[in-house]
């Protein structure tokens, strides 16, 4: 009977220990939530670092303008800054290349305004945490096809996505942040970019990237230039004889279309920002970082980072400006006068009013 009974529980046992392994083993084979998995249910807001015009010195026509212990240490004032945003974004102003002749300098000129980084300068682009940078511009064509191509090559060896090189092929680039894929597309004033003059096509662009991406950044380059062009007309820019966009009718057109944000530069001094339908427009961002052949003299010295904050539904929800400027042949610092705050604030109230964003003297921007 004791045989029986022994038996009987120490079957029962056995049964209860391999229904515990079943589940267990249950448990165990159930698929775990992979990395990627987990980023795209992240509803986290995505912080963009947007600056103006870059330029980091130029070779040709010879060295002479080439910032010391060779542009290694340029950046770094705002390296931590850039580095820390979840997308640093700006615009080079001119290609990256280690050769070639400008068709648009007449010979021994030195007066003419082509540049040509060295390509070894974009590692400091890298290390200053830029992760896309707009090729549509008036410069990015200054040593011609050799010298677009020789760019994008310098960047995609980097790692640094890249948006308006050409109409056709290379006006739109794409990245992942937190699991949600941003869109950015590059506009200028040239037959080569997308144009900031049409708008059924900018619109077209747009919506073929909403359908790929989450969030769509667009970046113009447009607007007449200098001192005296800090405000925003609602017309048609005319510059040295180039149409260079109605940009409060093309920003509105492509938010309609689906943008989140507007970056804007080529003035080379910043302009005002406007809220539309709950998207920021940055009208322009000034220059940045243009070393040797720039002006640098009051509002063109003037230079900001512009921190925006989106949404998972891609609308904005704060930003901050940091206040900069160029002092000598070029390179940014850090403003403690805090004057860029000052100089957006003004243009952006007396341009936009009600549908201006509220900045505050410490630089923040909030919804007014």
């Amino acid at each position: 009977m004791f045989f029986i009974l022994t038996a009987s529980v120490l079957l029962m046992a056995l049964a209860c220990g391999r229904s515990t392994e079943a589940q267990d083993a249950a448990v165990n084979t159930k698929p775990a939530p992979t990395p990627s998995s987990v980023k795209e249910q992240s509803t986290e807001p995505i912080t963009i670092a947007a600056v103006g015009d870059i330029m980091l010195g130029s070779t040709y026509p010879n060295e002479s303008r080439m910032p010391p212990e060779d542009g290694a240490k340029l950046l770094e004032p705002v390296t931590s800054i850039l580095s820390a945003a979840d997308i640093a974004f700006g615009n080079l102003e001119g290609p990256m290349a280690d050769s070639g002749v400008s068709t648009k300098c007449r010979p021994n000129s030195t007066r003419c305004f082509a540049f040509r980084v060295p390509t070894r300068y974009g590692k400091y682009l890298k290390d200053a945490g830029f992760d896309v940078l707009s090729l549509a511009n008036n410069h990015a064509g200054d040593f011609g096809d050799s010298g677009r191509e020789s760019t994008r090559k310098t960047l995609d060896a980097l790692d640094i996505k890249h948006a308006g090189s050409d109409r056709n092929t290379y006006s739109t680039t794409y990245l992942t942040v937190k699991g949600r894929k941003v869109a950015f597309i590059g506009f200028a004033h040239n037959a080569i970019t997308p144009n900031v003059n049409d708008l059924d096509e900018a619109e077209r662009l747009v919506r073929a990237a909403k359908k790929k991406a989450d969030i769509v950044v667009v970046s113009f380059h447009g607007g007449a230039e200098g001192t005296d062009r800090q405000h925003v007309p609602n017309a048609t820019e005319i510059f040295a004889g180039e149409k260079r966009g109605n940009l409060p009718a093309f920003a509105h057109r492509v938010i309609d279309a689906g943008a989140a944000l507007v970056l804007g530069h080529g003035p080379h001094v910043m302009r005002g920002m406007e809220l539309y339908k709950g998207h920021l427009i940055v009208y322009s961002l000034g220059n940045f970082a243009t070393y040797g052949w720039f002006s640098l003299a009051a509002e063109t010295a003037l230079s900001e980072i512009v921190e925006v904050k989106i949404g998972a539904d891609g609308k904005f929800i704060e930003g901050k400006i940091t206040p900069l400027k160029q002092e000598g042949r070029g390179g940014p610092i850090l403003d403690p006068t805090n004057r860029s705050i000052e100089v957006v604030r003004s243009l952006s109230q007396a341009d936009f009013g009600e549908n201006s964003p509220k900045i505050a003297d410490d630089g923040k921007i909030t919804l007014r």
